[in-house]
């Protein structure tokens, strides 16, 4: 290894289905070495994990890194939204952490809405519409589903909160990870203690929000980690919110990830507030926001398609009429929780990659449907679209968004931008930068750029007909369930 030019940090991305570790310079930006550890999920019911093979995961991932974890002055933790993490008074799960696609409190996001006066006065409250993933209906299930885990929980947190809380010994947050849990007010930027009280979770249970730029905490002994003693620990934040802080955004540059799940969203210097529900109100790791919409099927549901149809996941045919809606997991964007995948318009001569192109078809249109109540006014309409996550890599995905956005798309070289945002996080700490800034000066975004094409609008509009038109169907399968 070359010696750095600068100080050298660490950041993490707990992800849903894996733990990755970048050491950075500090002063370049050079990914000096990195390690991955995967986690698992249940397939049950419910997605459920158990956090402490995030720590263990995080331990193995740090080992990958070698003697550069062991030189770091800060290391910062951002990790999957909502999931919901009960502690006992020593600090152990009391049970495995519900996680933010286990759409089992659906029925408590309706209840809840309904409770505290509708869509309107939560997003006017939170800044966001409670859906199923997010925390403060998970909460609301647990209470209702198993009252006696409840009675022993002594702390609640998120993931990242989790891993950072077990590196410094105390419990802590941000205002990007606090903003998906639906009991965190986005105009006060304070826990909402109606709501707390409305789902019995004493406010006295939860971390501190830390200020952007913040110190959380320094590491402690007994880690079992390679930092040494003191190292300074910085807030961490969401999965979303460390990309957008690992690609430097400005306002109003629109942002796709193509993920397990898949988002839009972008910086704004405006607080949102959606009543529709399908915008979230995020708040963003540096005092602006994050309005973002989330689409529960997206990567892996292509992929699951692609396997029943026994083809390469690049394997895409132009010219089908089929529609497909893969909704396989229940979905977020939008709002039918319990429904599933369906097909319409299937032909004698319609080829296996012509219903593949439609996955994936059926996978951006839900995306690009929210882009434009994510947003601002004044955004420019031209501008590239910021196209990241696994999905970005694949020429299928590179194409269909190319070809239903009619815009530019550009994409990133930077690879693993939830944790290189944590790590110009961390960075921000030594230096006293903006952590944006430090990721603009490391130049993260930077990447090709696919010239736009005339926007696919009579395939868009197939789509929209088939969802309207089957709406009643699916509510109906969920009403069943």
């Amino acid at each position: 290894m070359s010696a750095a030019e600068g100080p050298l940090v660490v950041g993490v991305d707990t992800s849903t289905q894996s733990t990755k570790a970048l050491v950075v310079d500090a002063a370049t930006g050079r990914v000096v070495a990195s390690g991955q550890a995967p986690h698992t999920v249940s397939s049950g019911a419910g997605r459920e994990s158990d956090p402490r093979q995030w720590w263990e995961a995080l331990g193995e991932a740090l080992a990958q890194c070698g003697d550069a974890a062991r030189e770091a002055a800060a290391v910062s933790i951002g990790g999957q939204q909502h999931g919901l993490v009960t502690l006992d008074a020593r600090g152990e799960p009391v049970r495995p952490a519900l996680l933010w696609n286990d759409v089992r409190s659906a029925p408590q996001a309706r209840r809840l809405i309904d409770e505290l006066g509708g869509a309107k006065a939560w997003a006017e409250r939170t800044g966001s519409v409670p859906s199923a993933s997010f925390t403060v209906t998970k909460w609301a299930w647990l209470a209702e589903q198993e009252p006696d885990a409840v009675r022993a929980v002594k702390a609640v947190r998120l993931p990242h909160d989790y891993l950072t809380e077990r590196l410094t010994g105390e419990g802590t947050t941000d205002r990007g990870d606090a903003s998906g849990t639906g009991w965190w007010a986005s105009g006060t930027e304070a826990y909402d203690e109606g709501i707390l009280a409305r789902v019995g979770l004493d406010p006295a249970l939860l971390p501190r929000v830390v200020r952007p730029g913040e110190v959380a905490g320094t590491v402690r002994d007994g880690h079992g980690l390679p930092f040494s003693k003191g190292t300074l620990v910085a807030a961490g934040t969401g999965d979303n919110a460390a990309a957008a802080l690992g690609l430097g955004l400005r306002p109003g540059v629109p942002v796709m990830s193509l993920g397990t799940s898949g988002t839009v969203y972008a910086v704004s210097q405006r607080r949102p507030a959606d009543p529709t529900g399908t915008v979230a109100g995020f708040a963003d790791a540096r005092g602006d926001w994050l309005p973002l919409a989330c689409t529960l099927n997206c990567t892996l549901a292509v992929d699951r398609v692609a396997s029943l149809l026994g083809l390469d996941r690049e394997a895409v045919e132009p010219g089908a009429d089929a529609t497909f809606l893969p909704f396989l997991d229940g979905e977020r964007t939008p709002n039918l929780p319990h429904s599933s995948g369906l097909l319409y318009g299937l032909r004698h001569d319609t080829t296996a990659g012509q219903l593949l192109q439609a996955a994936y078809d059926g996978a951006v249109h839900s995306l690009l449907g929210a882009l434009d109540l994510v947003l601002d006014a004044d955004a420019d309409p031209s501008a590239p679209l910021l196209l990241i996550g696994g999905g970005a890599r694949g020429t299928a995905w590179q194409q269909t968004v190319r070809r239903l956005s009619g815009r530019p798309v550009q994409i990133p070289e930077a690879r693993e931008l939830v944790a290189l945002g944590a790590a110009a996080q961390a960075a921000g700490l030594l230096t006293g930068e903006d952590a944006a800034a430090v990721a603009r000066r490391w130049n993260t975004a930077a990447g090709p750029v696919l010239d736009a094409v005339e926007r696919d609008q009579a395939t868009l509009n197939r789509i929209t007909g088939v969802l309207s038109d089957a709406a009643p169907l699916l509510e109906r399968d969920a009403a069943s369930r």
